[in-house]
């Protein structure tokens, strides 16, 4: 049995031994584990978010706005005043939420955005369906110029439709190119009372009813090479709460959480990390792979366990994270 598997293995190991030791061995990889909501309705918010650590920032137009139109366009006038300035975050840190494409105040939101250059991101509320990304995608071709950022697009997931529609949402592509958005990443809004509403769903400190819908869209954005952002931890107030729903949307394969205040911040961001274990195993992992390929042996073991390809690719993964976080990657010598 043992021989079946070595020779079943080698070619599998070689793959992974050119992978990983090639000139893209260890790619860089940007670490997107906090989206901290800021209120564009709020200088005093917008001043703060400069001093923030969070990996993505997001300045909202939407629900943190009162809703009427008065309120809506002195807080966009507030935001675009605001992105001119020379201090701000790297592009790829900065997004902003608009308003949905239902709203009267949509097209003015794209059109203020998209020419900032500012801006990296656009979070989308209130994604159905794949058609409601086309409808984004006109208005974002139709507001740019030769000088526009390529936009990243961040589907909000807020309905029982948007989670059936979820396979045709993660796999859209824009008819415009880079130039109508690109999506990156899908985001559980499940905490919402219209998501409660439309689906019927009972919130409970247990997470346990909306364990299918979360898992859903982790599936579907790893499916199609897109961040699976967990929703918001309402009880900000409450640690370790928000540390128990941090591990609980790690273990599900989220890469990263909402925040909507600045104390959650460095709590997200350390959990969605490996931990000392596993990159102590990562680490052990990669090393005996190498040791093994180059005593021209095809398989191996760790701990009692047959080490295989899946292994082998997620310990590498696992130790791109780490260096992304600048975290301690044990030196193995034996």
């Amino acid at each position: 049995m043992l021989s079946y598997y070595v020779k079943l293995s080698t070619p599998k190991l070689e793959y992974c031994v050119r992978a990983l030791t090639s000139s893209n061995a260890h790619p860089s990889v940007s670490l997107k584990r906090s989206y901290l909501y800021v209120p564009a309705s709020s200088d005093k918010m917008l001043q703060k978010s400069l001093s923030s650590n969070s990996d993505m920032i997001v300045y909202d137009l939407e629900d943190s706005v009162p809703p009427s139109a008065a309120d809506k366009t002195a807080s966009r006038a507030r935001l675009s005043a605001f992105l001119r300035r020379g201090d701000l975050p790297p592009l790829e840190r900065v997004a902003v939420r608009v308003n949905d494409i239902s709203t009267p105040f949509f097209q003015d939101d794209i059109s203020n955005i998209v020419s900032s250059a500012s801006v990296g991101s656009l979070v989308l509320p209130k994604v159905h369906s794949a058609d409601d990304l086309h409808v984004v995608s006109r208005a974002i071709h139709a507001a740019s110029g030769a000088s526009s950022n390529p936009l990243g697009l961040i589907a909000s997931i807020e309905s029982a439709r948007a989670s059936w529609n979820l396979g045709a949402i993660a796999g859209w592509r824009s008819d415009f190119g880079k130039l109508g958005g690109t999506l990156t990443a899908l985001l559980a809004s499940h905490f919402s009372q219209a998501h409660c509403a439309d689906t019927s769903i009972l919130r409970s400190p247990s997470r346990r009813e909306l364990l299918y819908t979360r898992s859903q869209i982790v599936i579907a954005a790893k499916a199609f090479g897109l961040e699976a952002i967990d929703m918001v931890c309402v009880n900000y107030k409450d640690i370790p709460y928000l540390e128990d729903e941090c591990r609980d949307g790690r273990q599900l394969g989220f890469t990263g959480k909402q925040a909507i205040h600045p104390a959650q911040v460095d709590i997200i961001q350390s959990a969605f990390v490996p931990t000392t274990t596993e990159i102590e195993r990562a680490a052990k992992i990669v090393h005996k792979m190498e040791r093994e390929h180059a005593l021209n042996r095809g398989a191996t073991g760790l701990d009692g366990e047959m080490i295989d390809r899946p292994m082998i690719l997620q310990a590498e993964k696992i130790l791109q994270i780490a260096r992304a976080a600048n975290l301690k990657i044990p030196n193995i010598e034996s």
